[in-house]
């Protein structure tokens, strides 16, 4: 395996930097990808975050696998890359300093935005390498997801791999344009996006619980033989709404994200902050809280809440 133009050999584990532009300051902005390959042929399997620079806990996620050694695997090769969008990274955001999302520019393109080439390099260099891949998410502009997994389930291969994931929640999830999961789809590979915690803040939970679907992800292709038992069982949404605010003022929940809730139930209010009215918010489904706002100011339209439904048996 070569990646950058750095040859891997079965057995070895090498950490190699790629150069992906540089700073007005000349400084250069260099991704750091670790390559860990056994001695036996087996599945490729990329873990990576921080494709949204503020996102920070698949980072650290990964950070872990690494330093705890988990990443090498018994057969196969794992590939990481901890922070893909460094630029995002530093300045605490989402995009990329031409305001591009990158999850939002592939394939890419070579002489593009940077974005597009950032994401051009992903799709050259290390997708065409793959067989699966977790790309590890968060909420962001201050809401929270409970830990899930998002892939297309109609793709027996993804449910498969979410099946053994076994986050809390897994949601069946259509690509977006552009997306990374779209454009590996196109070639062949099989992405989980993991979502957990929200941006720019370290969630324990959301971290160990990536970790540990990690390791389950990897027994079940064979590249480890342990792994921890989840905690709670998977349940599957195949269909969720976001409950908005109908109007502006400060909301207080009252429900935690994980929680089930039930039709018509009180989860929360908005409040003017002088006092002048209380507005109570109910649930319009049967479900579960997947994600949550923390941000206690809101304006009218702001998604304050997203529900998972119960599926019918």
């Amino acid at each position: 395996m070569k990646i950058n133009g750095t040859e891997i050999s079965p057995g070895q584990e090498k950490k190699i930097e790629v150069n992906i532009a540089k700073l007005p300051s000349h400084s250069s902005i260099d991704i750091s990808i670790t390559v860990s390959r056994s001695k036996i042929e087996g599945p490729v399997l990329l873990l990576m975050g921080g494709l949204h620079g503020d996102e920070i806990n698949g980072s650290e996620i990964i950070r872990r696998i690494i330093e705890r050694g988990l990443n090498k695997p018994l057969i196969g090769t794992t590939i990481c890359i901890p922070i893909l969008n460094i630029y995002g990274f530093i300045h605490f955001s989402r995009y990329v300093p031409d305001g591009k999302d990158v999850n939002r520019s592939f394939p890419g393109n070579k002489n593009g935005s940077l974005a597009s080439r950032v994401a051009y390099y992903l799709m050259k260099d290390i997708i065409p390498k793959i067989d699966y891949g977790v790309d590890f998410h968060t909420g962001g502009a201050d809401r929270s997801n409970y830990p899930q997994v998002r892939c297309m389930l109609k793709d027996p291969r993804n449910e498969e791999l979410a099946k053994a994931f076994c986050a809390p929640f897994t949601l069946d999830s259509t690509y977006r344009p552009k997306s990374l999961r779209q454009s590996a789809a196109k070639l062949g590979k099989k992405i989980l996006v993991y979502e957990g915690g929200e941006s720019a803040r370290f969630d324990e939970f959301a971290i160990n619980e990536g970790i540990k679907g990690t390791l389950r992800l990897m027994q079940y292709l064979k590249m480890t033989e342990t792994s921890n038992p989840p905690d709670q069982s998977n349940k599957v949404i195949k269909s969720s709404s976001w409950v908005r605010a109908k109007n502006s003022g400060v909301f207080l929940t009252n429900v935690n994200y994980g929680e089930k809730v039930s039709k018509n139930q009180i989860v929360g209010s908005l409040n003017d902050p002088f006092g002048d009215y209380k507005v109570d918010i109910k649930s319009p489904v049967s479900g579960y809280v997947i994600g949550l706002n923390h941000n206690p100011l809101v304006h009218q339209g702001d998604a304050i809440m997203h529900l998972g439904k119960v599926n019918k048996q």
